[in-house]
């Protein structure tokens, strides 16, 4: 089934992530790393927002997640009083992301769809593009749309990984096939994204880049820590120009 360039959902993407929906909130589970990742990067995210808005609280934020999974970054966000709205293309996605955020007793607004379906004219102080560009079609249009979903006083924080050897050694042949840390096809490196284009894309948009850094894993204790190496994943925080 080919991908409809006019969108940026990629059905081959969804129906991949449909299938591994039941196995998000199990932190031992497939998705381990991503559990690492997500303890390392939720308070980067809340810190970096915390000192642009130069506040002492998210409460009253609004966050858009996009991209949100089953919830990951979304649930500490709204534990910490921000007002966030999950969208993912997934469906089984958006479906445990509610399950688990009635249960955690918490008020998400999580919304099955893609990013070219939300309105336009509406804006949030904070989007999120956490480690999902690398899974989109059309991805000029995908950063199109949630750039002009960005506040004129607003953040936005893109995670991804970088298009390098080093990269697909990693990601690919090391976590999915050597050492089986993730599911097979997790990713497809054709689709990562340099920073060098993550950035000229933001800046085509009318964002510019204010930090970046990488993000790198000791293979011994699977921690995860803030590295100036951007050879493989990395982060940037932008506003508008």
């Amino acid at each position: 089934m080919s991908a409809n360039i006019y969108s940026t959902q990629d059905p081959v993407e969804i129906a991949k992530f449909n299938r591994l929906a039941d196995l998000w909130w199990d932190p031992n589970g497939q998705m381990w790393p991503l559990h690492r990742l997500n303890h390392l990067r939720t308070p980067f995210v809340a810190q970096e927002i915390l000192r642009h808005f130069g506040t002492d609280s998210l409460q009253g934020l609004r966050v858009l997640d996009i991209g949100c999974g089953a919830g990951l970054l979304a649930e500490p966000l709204a534990r910490q009083g921000a007002s966030v709205t999950g969208i993912d293309v997934a469906g089984k996605n958006i479906a445990i992301a509610r399950q688990h955020a009635r249960s955690a007793g918490l008020n998400i607004n999580y919304l099955h769809g893609a990013v070219e379906d939300l309105d336009p004219g509406e804006t949030f102080d904070v989007i999120l593009n956490m480690e999902v560009i690398e899974h989109v079609n059309n991805l000029p249009m995908f950063m199109e749309r949630s750039c002009r979903l960005t506040h004129p006083s607003g953040l936005m924080f893109l995670a991804t990984i970088n298009r390098t050897w080093f990269s697909w050694l990693t990601t690919i042949v090391g976590a999915e096939y050597l050492l089986r840390w993730m599911p097979r096809g997790t990713h497809d490196w054709q689709r990562y994204v340099t920073p060098e284009d993550a950035e000229a894309s933001l800046r085509q948009n009318g964002l510019s880049v204010k930090s970046k850094t990488g993000v790198g894993m000791n293979p011994f204790t699977r921690q995860l820590f803030i590295t100036r190496n951007m050879a493989a994943n990395y982060m940037m925080v932008a506003t508008r120009s």
